[in-house]
């Protein structure tokens, strides 16, 4: 499948929503310290006095996706860690097998560092034959950087059901993006699956 276009993967937008102002994590924590509800969402985007993790001069990402996991009970969790050399390219060309009917969930690992992270969200086209049956997005919330107490964020996606039937079963092509608020790709690939009478 060549990837999925820019307009297929485009994030929804809320009517008349508009991103708020940019503040640094100092700017935040100093934000109304006296307001009790401020300071619960504040906590709630993990914005602490723990000390934020070392950054990389050279690397300028705001977002590092660490892992993704398919997760399903009384099964080992299949997991991709994306630091391995090559891992996005074999997600695209070794599919692996999702049994049709099975009930499972996604869950990303990453990383936030130099400022607040506003409204990640994950987004996902799935074709058949070059036909989509189905796009999905997953709001994953607005994260503080990192640091020494908490050095990853995970987040768990809905449950999900594989399709199931002698029709459904095959072999799909999907494109996912990590987007944010602000409309910037933390990461878009390409990658594959089987959905099959079985695990394999």
């Amino acid at each position: 499948m060549a990837s999925a276009g820019d307009e297929e993967l485009a994030a929804s937008k809320t009517d008349g929503f508009k991103v708020g102002e940019k503040k640094t994590v100092e700017e935040y924590a100093k934000l109304d310290q006296n307001d009790e509800s401020l300071n619960r969402w504040k906590a709630s985007l993990g914005i602490s006095n723990s000390p934020t993790l070392p950054v990389d001069p050279k690397d300028d990402r705001r977002c590092v996706i660490h892992s993704l996991a398919l997760e399903t009970a009384g099964r080992p969790d299949i997991v991709i860690d994306l630091s391995v050399p090559g891992a996005l390219e074999s997600l695209r060309s070794k599919p692996f097998a999702i049994k049709e009917g099975a009930k499972f969930r996604m869950k990303a690992t990453f990383r936030v560092q130099r400022d607040v992270l506003s409204g990640l969200k994950y987004v996902q086209v799935v074709k058949r034959k070059g036909i989509r049956v189905s796009k999905d997005e997953e709001m994953l919330g607005s994260y503080a950087p990192n640091t020494q107490e908490k050095p990853l964020h995970e987040k768990k996606f809905a449950e999900d059901e594989a399709p199931s039937g002698m029709l459904a079963r095959g072999h799909y092509e999907a494109a996912s993006r990590f987007v944010d608020d602000d409309d910037q790709d933390h990461l878009k690939f390409d990658w594959s699956f089987d959905i099959a009478k079985d695990w394999k």
